[in-house]
């Protein structure tokens, strides 16, 4: 979608929120020098245009079991298959990100696992009967930076 058209306002709102979602409106809105309701305006404004997906909880894989992050680069015999690929691959509760990529993959994705042999069965098991002609493995060792884009700053916007 191209460049939403984003006031000072906006840009501030977004920067508040992306910093901490669990933000009270109200503190946003006095941190903005406006009313509660033309926050609450904004927010839903910002929604509908689709800059605001939603709000989460971010759990940690590790915290929680899933200790081997891998990135895997697929190349699909058929590649007129992507759809019903991807389809299926949204069928994998271990697939949280899939990406269509230029260059030497078809497809890129991201995979959490409980280890090294859980993942030797999500791509086993799991990903080679999709009908790829090859894939490629990365092991994540640590996340160094992960992060929000910055609002503020985009394209030149102050």
């Amino acid at each position: 979608m191209a460049n939403q058209k984003l006031d000072k306002l906006d840009r501030q709102i977004l920067k508040l929120i992306s910093e901490d979602a669990r933000i009270p409106f109200l503190e946003v809105a006095r941190l903005c020098n406006v009313s509660g309701a033309a926050i609450h305006q904004r927010i839903q404004k910002l929604m509908a245009m689709g800059v605001i997906k939603g709000s989460q909880f971010i759990i940690d894989p590790e915290k929680v079991g899933y200790e081997t992050c891998a990135f895997i680069g697929l190349n699909l015999k058929n590649p007129e298959s992507f759809d019903e690929v991807v389809q299926r691959l949204k069928e994998i509760p271990e697939v949280v990100e899939c990406h269509y990529t230029t260059g030497n993959y078809d497809l890129f994705i991201k995979i959490h696992a409980a280890n090294n042999h859980h993942l030797l069965n999500i791509i086993h098991d799991q990903l080679q009967p999709l009908g790829l002609a090859r894939s490629e493995s990365i092991i994540s060792f640590h996340s160094a930076i992960d992060r929000q884009l910055p609002v503020s700053g985009v394209l030149g916007e102050e």
